[in-house]
């Protein structure tokens, strides 16, 4: 048994020459989670009370 023909698609074309002509697409890139980069940076900045009360615990 034969292969099956290959039925020529315009889509295929079109995309073929221009990844001959510009190159193929960049990799995708991963979007960070919005959730996970709100949790390493806190909302709010501490308050110098705040500061001065943590420095006093710790000595």
């Amino acid at each position: 048994m034969t292969a099956k023909k290959r039925v020529f698609s315009v889509v295929k074309a079109v995309k073929e020459n221009a990844r001959e002509r510009v190159g193929s697409p960049p990799p995708e890139r991963v979007l960070p989670d919005p959730k996970q980069k709100a949790a390493a940076k806190p909302k709010h900045k501490e308050t110098l009370a705040d500061l001065l009360e943590k420095r006093a615990g710790d000595e």
